[in-house]
């Protein structure tokens, strides 16, 4: 008989009972032992809500309990750090919500703490929507059909920001969400997973245009972290990465990812879920996902899979969470410093 395996879970949000929670109790032998929330009151929410027998007040008690062998951190990236690297310590195997860390210093000490525990899973949540292509991308980039790759272009905008009466939320906060801007970290993800190679340098500009908000309860909070982020990328080859992510863009959305090469360019529509490829000269096609390479979402059965089997970790594991914390914080530093290059 296969040994229960059980999940302490601390923080309880959105992506928490709407993925991971469901997620672990739908796998023979898991069981969530104790979830702890920001208040006893939204733990007790979600005890009710998914059957969990214990509700915990303070995180401490969840990774130090004896019949916890797993934990899943839901919280904002400030506490990823202190209880990844505590959960390790323990002797547990720990998945964390994306974004890494706070900060490329975060995420190194997080990524030290997991070589000194090689038996314990280290895992981040990965970036979700290019899962379904990845593998077709990585066959046609393998294949050579795209010749050399000259450009790569990231783009994803929104107007949720663009409204100063939008209220103050914890993804504006430096101290709960870092160097983390807009969804910078989870587009490069997705790039760093298709080209399996960083930049050697970036240059940035961004803008917080609203400075101030008023946060839930009426108190006006400063504004850290931009609201509009443009990057431009060198690679060590003369390719070039171009990532744009906004929250002010007043027409339509846009979330797309393009590779452009010598012999053909491919652009995944991520709002539409199509890859479509377009030959040198030619027209632009559908390219068809066959059902056995179509990924989806396995997070929480890849985590079981990787205590029970020993796999290792592929989507996500730490040292690629310091890679893309490493551009994050470079992006930042540019930013802050007029724009110049940073070297990764």
């Amino acid at each position: 008989m296969t040994k229960p395996i059980r999940i302490g879970v601390i923080g309880a949000g959105g992506n928490t009972r709407a993925k991971h929670i469901p997620g672990f109790q739908a796998i023979p032998g898991v069981e969530i032992a104790a979830v702890c929330n920001r208040s006893r009151e939204s733990g007790e929410k979600a005890a009710r809500e998914f059957g969990i027998r214990r509700v915990a007040t303070d995180w401490r008690e969840v990774v130090g309990a004896p019949d916890v062998d797993a934990i899943c951190i839901g919280t904002w990236p400030y506490l990823h750090a202190e209880l990844g690297i505590a959960t390790l310590r323990a002797g547990k195997h720990v998945l964390t919500e994306a974004r890494m860390a706070r900060d490329l210093a975060e995420a190194q000490a997080m990524l030290a703490e997991a070589e000194k525990h090689p038996q314990l899973v280290a895992q981040i949540v990965p970036a979700p929507m290019s899962l379904p292509f990845d593998a077709t991308v990585a066959e046609l980039l393998a294949a050579g059909t795209l010749g050399e790759v000259r450009e790569v272009h990231a783009t994803c905008t929104h107007g949720g920001l663009a409204d100063a009466a939008v209220p103050f939320s914890w993804r504006q906060d430096t101290e709960l969400s870092g160097k983390n801007t807009l969804y910078l970290g989870i587009y490069y993800e997705m790039v760093l997973r298709w080209l399996q190679r960083e930049p050697e340098s970036v240059v940035a500009d961004a803008a917080v245009f609203t400075p101030q908000r008023r946060d839930e309860a009426g108190k006006l909070r400063a504004v850290g972290i931009p609201e509009s982020v443009t990057v431009l990328g060198r690679y060590a080859d003369g390719a070039r990465l171009v990532l744009h992510c906004s929250g002010v863009e007043t027409s339509a959305p846009r979330s797309e990812l393009r590779l452009n090469g010598t012999k053909a360019g491919l652009r995944l529509d991520l709002g539409k879920g199509e890859l479509r490829l377009q030959p040198r000269g030619g027209a632009e096609q559908r390219v068809e996902i066959a059902p056995a390479k179509r990924g989806d979402w396995r997070v929480e059965a890849d985590f079981i899979d990787s205590i029970r089997d020993g796999r290792p970790v592929r989507l996500t594991d730490f040292a690629t969470g310091v890679k893309y914390m490493r551009f994050t914080d470079a992006v930042w530093e540019s930013w802050t410093h007029g724009g110049q290059r940073v070297a990764l």
